[in-house]
């Protein structure tokens, strides 16, 4: 994909759209560190662990911009009306601002998970659509760009470079012949590539809503959140009487070795986790966060001394609680070593969550999480004891506020 040298001479497709800023050089695209890709843009005091936009006089020069590492400053005379995400993470923030429509392309489409959609009245996405235009089946084949003539496309330039080769010639090929880059990975902190600026998922929520020009709701879907996550942390049980967590990855039904992850790791695939005040079972282990360069795993004898309160395992969102249990832990109980694990003995074994999730999943795996984790305050995970208001969160994406 990186060499392939062919030209397009497709003139730029829509010319309401342009890239802001003076320096695209190479460096700024690569994302390096200690360069500051958002020196030309509105300043940003820091509040806690989010980001407020102030605007500048730059910014007022262009009709609305968004500034967003890697890609630091883009600016749009009309706001974009297609998009496409690379993740659930971004298609999700998208959805949640009421742009579900505009959508036309995904990179995972079968790890975007659209059935909590259903529980929300009058919110749907058109899964068949999307799916057609699968990024990654396409091996981010830039004919597919072409094809979809998105006015934005939600991904970072960093991990095309690094997942799929990428050169900055075809970065800059795209986004001068279909429209620009705006997205930064904020699942996971491990990939030593991604040396420049994270952001948590509501500073990267932020930054979405200012694409599409939808502050009002993401004001109020960050009200709701704040105030949902302040009640549920207002009856967690005493930090000394939680249990101690371990996550991993294994997809299969019957797995055999797993591949850690580690919660001090901020990124927003852990916030549920991190939400919920639990300890990391491999704190103090040396074990690695899995990333692009740490693909380990840990196998049955590797579990059992760290003998977690509760394993989380992901790869498996599309089982209900009750399958999960039938399958994955049913093996692990019958498992001559996976048996002696005091989460498998005590039936603590879970779901661990999507990897990529924006604001409306969160909502969805916060309350599973608490139910996993508190179950004596929240009630069983098989449960329907809801924590949070769907009629509420609907009205919000329908534009009720």
């Amino acid at each position: 994909m990186a060499n392939d040298a062919s030209e397009h001479e497709a003139p730029t497709r829509r010319d309401t759209l342009k890239y802001g800023g003076t320096v695209i050089g190479g460096s700024l695209l690569a994302g390096c560190a200690g360069q500051s890709d958002e020196s030309s843009t509105p300043t940003e005091t820091v509040e806690g662990d989010e980001t407020t936009a102030t605007e500048t006089e730059a910014s007022k020069e262009t009709d609305y911009s968004v500034s967003m590492s890697p890609m630091g400053r883009v600016s749009f005379d009309a706001v974009p009306e297609s998009w496409v995400p690379y993740g659930g993470d971004y298609a999700d923030m998208g959805v949640a601002l009421g742009q579900a429509s505009g959508m036309v392309g995904i990179g995972q489409p079968g790890e975007y998970y659209t059935y909590v959609y259903d529980e929300l009245p009058g919110v749907s996405v058109e899964r068949e659509r999307i799916g057609r235009n699968d990024l990654v089946e396409a091996e981010m084949d830039k004919e597919l760009f072409y094809e979809m003539e998105s006015d934005v496309h939600v991904i970072d330039t960093g991990m095309l470079r690094n997942w799929f080769d990428w050169t900055d010639e075809d970065i800059t090929e795209i986004r001068d012949n279909v429209a620009p880059f705006v997205g930064n990975m904020i699942f996971r902190r491990s990939d030593s590539w991604h040396d420049y600026r994270y952001y948590t998922l509501y500073q990267a929520f932020e930054k979405v809503a200012t694409l599409f020009d939808e502050r009002e709701r993401y004001e109020a879907f960050r009200a709701l959140h704040d105030e949902y996550i302040a009640g549920i942390q207002s009856r967690l049980p005493p930090a000394t009487e939680r249990p101690t967590v371990m996550l991993t990855y294994e997809g299969r039904n019957e797995p055999e070795t797993f591949s850690p992850y580690r919660l001090n790791d901020k990124g927003t695939s852990k916030k549920q986790w991190n939400d919920l005040g639990v300890s990391d079972a491999l704190a103090g282990t040396g074990v690695e966060n899995l990333s692009t360069e740490n693909r380990s795993e840990l196998d049955y004898e590797n579990l059992l001394e760290v003998d977690p309160d509760v394993l989380l395992i992901r790869g498996h969102e599309k089982k209900s609680a009750s399958e999960f249990r039938d399958t994955v832990l049913g093996y692990m109980q019958e498992h001559p070593v996976g048996s002696e694990l005091t989460a498998v003995q005590n039936g603590r074994v879970y779901r661990g969550g999507y990897l990529r999730q924006g604001p409306i999943h969160n909502l969805f795996l916060t309350e599973r999480g608490a139910k996993q984790l508190y179950p004596d305050e929240f009630g069983e995970v098989t449960s329907d004891e809801q924590l949070f208001d769907r009629q509420r969160v609907a009205d919000i994406v329908n534009g009720d506020i």
